[in-house]
Parts: C-alpha cells; structure tokens; sequence
C-alpha cells in the first residue's frame, strides 16, 4: 500500500511538471502584453479543461499603480465566460477595483500576497458591482467557487488571477493546487516581461519620434541660421562702409565726442559681421554646405600673409607678433581662404589674450608626413579644466581669462577652425600652462609625402 502510494505520487508529479512545460512554454512564447495575457488566461484553462476538472473562467487583472486601481485585462475565451461579459452592466475592461476597496477579496490577495477563496462574486465584484448584481451573475452562469491568487514577482504584487469554478473548493485536489501556485508564478514572470517589454517599445518609438522630431528643428534651426545670417551680412557691410566713408571724409568736421562714437559703431559693425559670418561658416559646417577648393599652398607664405595683415592690430595691442623664418618650402594641399581664416582666428585670439609687452610667435615645423603650425603666446595660460571647452561650439572661457576692457568673443572661431582643419585631414590642438601663456597648434598633411605613398 505504502508502495502503491509512493508510486501515486511520483506519478502526479510527472504529470503536474509535464503540464508546467507545456503551460510555461505557451506562456512565455511571446513578450507581446496582449498576446501574454490572453495566453495566461486560456492555456491553464485548456490544460485543466482537459482533465474535466470544473474549471470555467479564468480572469487576470493588473495593479496600475498611475490610477490606484486593479484593473482587469483579460478573460478566459470561454462559453460561460464570454455569457458572464455579455450580462456585465459594463464593460468587462471597466471593471476597476479601487486599491483601497480593503473589503475586496482580490484588494485582500495583493495585501496579504496568499491565496484566498470566495462563493460569493459580491466579495471579488464590489465595487464597482452591486452585490445582488454580482451575486445574481454568479447564479447565472452555475460558478460554485472562486479561487484568487497573487502574482507575485521579487516580493511586489503586480496583480490576481481568478479561477472559477463549477465545484467547490473541497473538491479542489492538492495536484490541481500545486499546479495552479507554480504557474500563477510563470505567469507573474511572463506579465512582468511583457510589460517591461512594452515600455521599452514605447520608449523606443517615442525617442525615435522626438529624434525625428529634433532633426527636424535642428534642420530648421540651420536653415533659419543660415537664411538670417546672409540676410544681415549685406546691410552690416554697408553700414560699415558708411561709417569708415563718414570718418575718412573729412576729420575738420568731425568733434571729439562725435568721431569717437562712429568708431565705437564702426568697431561694433565689424564685430557683428565676424559673427555674422561664424554663424554662416557653423551653418554651412553642420549643414555638409563648406565646399573646399583644394590646392596646393604654401603654409609658410600664407602664414607671413596672415600675419602682416594682422601686425597693425598686435601694434595697437602692444604685442610683439613674429613669425620665425623657414628656408624650405612646406606645401599642403589646402582651401586657400579657409586656411586663412584658421590662422586669422588663432592669431587674433593669441593677440586678444596676450598682455600688453608681451609676445606671440607663430612657427612652422615638418613632423613626420605633417606641416604643424603653433602659436605661442605669452598670456594668463589655461588651467586643465578649461582645455575641453575651447574646440566646442560656443565654448567660451570665464572672464578672467581677457584683457581689461576686450570684448567677449562668441566661442565659434576655435570651433570652425577645428572642424576646418578636421575636414582637410589635419588635427588642431592646444598645450598651456598658467601663468605661463599657452601654444595653439594645427597639422596638415603634406603634398611631398601624399604623393608619394
């Protein structure tokens, strides 16, 4: 007997973990919610079904946590269940149970996290139901009993699961049990997958909407830029002309006071169309619109170009400004005026920072296969802190940094002139002490050594 009984339960156990595999199979098969949950609700009812159990309805509901109710989301496919929606006064995916419904058996089963059992829908249904009007749907469809139980994952109820039945619990065996508590664990696992499954999804399509969303403003926003910055270029430069004609005409006719607010406007006009053209070079820049005309240049010649243009201004700053001599001849194939404007940026920024005295000396050396350009300066330095500011759009440095009475720049020079000196395969960068001054340098390949690879 004690043989036979050993031999019963071994058995019971075979078949109860040949019923999980199919039932964890079906139900974790997807990680689409809608598919999860309706899967949850109808394969332990075909498993069972097909053991004539009595099971009939089998509900799931979810804990939303954003309403503070529990709120129903799938239903077995069955006869009586699909009778016990159709006499609902409401919709089946209505019926919301407040969390603070504490009278409710399904609000008692996320509470206490164990399984309990009803003979009355009035204790699963009220609210929102009238108990008569549950009761009486209850009757209706022959459901003697209901077993409630949690779903539970890493201590947290996220929800219920209710199995009616057409028995009662008494006839309920321990084999029916066990099965029922391992898979309401399944299923806790597959709702919560699912789930956190379609937050990704929706996350994921709604980063890609703002995405295409800000690529189509950031468009926008070059194009307004661009427009803008042409539109203002044209009257700034004759405003500018009219200044500098007005202060050339003739000084007999101009006082003190007057000459020196035309050239606080002429100064002002200049610094506007500088930015105006920054803005237009970024725009082009980020826009792949900076067309280079590559030929073949001189660096050291056009180095003594830049700087004989801007000797006047470093005269006027009182700063010493050379250009150590070269007598070989380095060639880089380079766009001519954007070249030009990289060292009038570097130039003119190592001026404004360098103190009155003090000296900016421009050099030239062959590295390897490269033609590197420095700029060394003898103003405040940059602390280490400061450096990963300085190529970025807009990177501007802290006040301490200028000379009394300079105006601030706009941070766009050193970040055209990286990605200018980027686009014709060279590298820009800068080494500075404080208290020691600072050494702007950039690399551009050289024709001898292209040529002959």
């Amino acid at each position: 007997m004690q043989t036979g009984t050993k031999k019963s339960i071994k058995l019971d156990y075979e078949r109860l973990n040949d019923s999980l595999s199919r039932l964890e199979k079906i139900v974790l098969d997807t990680l689409d919610f809608d598919e999860v949950v309706q899967n949850v609700v109808d394969s332990l009812f075909y498993e069972l079904g097909d053991l004539e159990l009595g099971y009939r309805i089998v509900v799931l509901a979810l804990v939303d946590e954003n309403n503070q109710v529990l709120r129903r989301v799938s239903v077995s496919q069955t006869k009586e269940a699909m009778e016990g929606v159709s006499a609902l006064p409401k919709p089946f995916h209505e019926i919301d149970i407040p969390l603070n419904a504490k009278d409710n058996y399904s609000i008692k089963v996320l509470k206490i996290k164990k399984p309990l059992v009803t003979h009355q829908w009035s204790n699963i249904l009220t609210p929102p139901l009238k108990p008569e009007e549950a009761n009486q749907l209850q009757e209706s469809l022959n459901i003697k009993a209901s077993m409630i139980y949690p779903l539970v994952v890493r201590r947290r109820a996220i929800g219920m699961m209710i199995f009616s039945m057409i028995k009662d619990e008494s006839r309920v065996s321990k084999y029916e049990r066990e099965l029922i508590r391992r898979f309401t664990d399944i299923c806790a696992l597959a709702v919560q997958n699912s789930l956190l499954y379609s937050k990704l999804q929706d996350s994921t399509v709604k980063l890609k909407k703002a995405n295409t969303k800000l690529k189509e403003l950031d468009k926008l926003k070059d194009e307004f830029v661009y427009i803008a910055s042409h539109e203002l270029r044209t009257p700034m430069t004759a405003i500018k002309n009219y200044l500098w004609l007005v202060l050339h005409k003739d000084e007999a006719k101009l006082n003190g006071k007057i000459r020196g607010y035309l050239i606080r406007a002429y100064v002002s006009t200049e610094r506007l169309i500088k930015l105006v053209k920054d803005l237009l070079t970024v725009s082009r820049i980020e826009g792949n619109r900076l067309a280079l005309l590559f030929q073949p240049v001189d660096i050291y010649g056009l180095c003594k170009s830049v700087r004989d243009m801007l000797v006047i201004n470093a005269t006027q700053e009182k700063v010493k400004l050379i250009l150590k001599p070269r007598e070989d001849v380095l060639k880089v194939s380079a766009d001519r005026d954007r070249i030009t404007e990289v060292l009038q940026n570097l130039i003119s920024n190592a001026i404004k920072y360098t103190p009155p005295d003090g000296t900016v000396a421009i050099d030239i050396e062959k590295k390897n296969h490269d033609a590197v350009v420095h700029f060394a300066d003898t103003g405040p330095g940059i602390a280490k802190t400061d450096i990963p500011r300085l190529f970025q759009k807009f990177g501007r440095l802290d006040h301490s940094y200028k000379k009394i009475g300079e105006a601030g720049g706009t941070g766009l020079g050193l970040y055209i002139s990286k990605q200018i000196v980027e686009a014709h395969g060279g590298k820009i960068w800068v080494e500075s002490t404080v208290g020691k001054g600072s050494t702007f340098s950039f690399s551009l390949p050289l024709i001898e050594d292209k040529e002959t690879k």
